[in-house]
């Protein structure tokens, strides 16, 4: 039978949506309550919604029962600290599974290349329902950052670089593509990310906002995606031999975050 998926996500696996124009306090995702957890960098979660509407980040499969991201349960008092990232959230009529803030410390494109992981967001979805994708909405203006986005996470030479100017929204399987984040400043970057089932209700809220597979790709000289791939290259061997050392199999390269 197959998931339900959104036609328009098929041909590359992300959409970038019109620019958000609203104005949102900055305390909303400021004074919200975060966690220590990790994911393609040095970072910090805040959940608004969750397995069971606690302020914890485990993939919902962790849970007794276990289930499928979706169904998050909304957490009462970070939807009272953030409640325009909670209607933005909830603004498409879609499904909801995760919802929360990422807040990533400064990087290099080194460093997100060697973090590029895929996602895992439809473990335990039955067969027959929406598959499950992810929109990030971009809080802070990091205009010297961008999203990285490919097809093979070793292949350079399907690569998206993706700017994040403040209200940047996109849509991605996050499960088919490689993905992480380079951010360049001296502040934290953050962003809004949400685990959304694909649906008629998702459909109509890409085609509102004229998602579209047409983007400006990010600049950057050419040696330093040369040396990002080295570097690249480099840390993945040498892990590979940390591995084969101690007589394990490699981890794979997939976030429960």
């Amino acid at each position: 039978m197959g998931y339900i998926k959104s036609e328009i996500l098929e041909e590359t696996g992300f959409v970038v949506l019109d620019p958000y124009e609203g104005v949102i306090d900055p305390k909303e995702w400021l004074d919200i309550e975060y966690v220590d957890w990790k994911s393609s960098g040095d970072t910090r979660f805040a959940p608004i919604a969750s397995a069971k509407g606690e302020i914890e980040c485990n993939g919902f499969w962790n849970h007794k029962p276990p289930r499928t991201d979706k169904d998050g349960v909304w957490i009462d008092s970070q939807v009272e600290i953030a409640p325009t990232l909670t209607a933005r959230a909830k603004e498409p009529g879609a499904n909801v599974g995760r919802c929360r803030i990422i807040e990533l410390q400064p990087n290099t494109y080194a460093d997100c290349l060697y973090n590029l992981h895929q996602d895992d967001n439809n473990r335990l979805n039955p067969d027959g329902t929406g598959w499950v994708v992810r929109s990030f909405f971009q809080l802070t203006d990091d205009k010297d950052s961008f999203f990285v986005l490919r097809d093979n996470r070793t292949d350079p030479s399907v690569e998206y670089r993706l700017q994040l100017r403040a209200g940047t929204q996109l849509v991605i399987d996050t499960q088919r593509l490689w993905h992480a984040a380079t951010h360049v400043g001296d502040e934290p970057r953050y962003c809004l990310i949400n685990s959304w089932e694909s649906g008629p209700e998702l459909d109509a809220y890409l085609a509102k906002y004229n998602a579209t597979t047409e983007y400006e790709q990010f600049y950057v000289p050419q040696d330093e995606l040369d040396a990002g791939q080295a570097e690249q290259e480099r840390r993945l061997a040498a892990r590979a031999a940390y591995y084969a050392a101690k007589g394990q199999k490699e981890k794979v390269a997939m976030s429960e975050a």
